[in-house]
């Protein structure tokens, strides 16, 4: 394979803008005080995500993950769907700009797992996605995929290659 990190770069990038368009919806801008923007859940989500979380539970054969659905995930889908809002995007613009990515990747392995569980039952495209995004995510994770076509890789050349350990983790 010639340069196999920019590959991996590239399907990092792929990888972030299917989260960035999956958060498309989810996010709208809002106006604190009349006059600072900031990025906030849309209503249209808000009200969605009970009824879509419910649905993935409804014959989710996991016990304990069916458990987790109706009786979490359900009762405080307000959390749940800012949670998961914010994660897309943070997701989905770490992976795009490789800023953060083993954080991004780790977030987006999370996210992969849990779509994964709550979905795997219902069709065999649905297994295969997942399947796919969360092997996506490992090897975005393992490879530190930003280091190549992405700011993680502007800060390690920065300073010659030394890093403190713990920001080695991150990216």
């Amino acid at each position: 394979m010639i340069a196999p990190q920019t590959w991996i770069a590239v399907l990092r990038i792929v990888v972030g803008a299917w989260f960035l368009k999956a958060v498309w919806t989810k996010l709208g801008v809002e106006f604190l005080w009349g006059v600072v923007p900031y990025p906030a859940v849309s209503q249209r989500f808000l009200a969605f995500h009970p009824k879509r979380v419910a649905e993935f539970a409804a014959g989710n054969p996991v016990v304990w993950y069916k458990d987790f659905l109706e009786g979490v995930a359900v009762p405080h889908s307000r959390v749940f769907a800012t949670l998961q809002a914010y994660a897309e995007a943070a997701v989905g613009l770490g992976l795009v700009l490789g800023l953060l990515t083993g954080l991004a990747a780790l977030v987006g392995l999370f996210l992969g797992l849990n779509y994964g569980l709550a979905t795997q039952w219902m069709s065999f495209g649905q297994q295969g996605f997942h399947v796919l995004l969360t092997t996506a995510m490992v090897i975005c994770l393992g490879a530190r995929a930003g280091r190549v076509w992405g700011i993680d890789g502007w800060i390690l050349a920065g300073r010659g290659g030394r890093r403190q350990r713990w920001l080695r983790l991150l990216i």
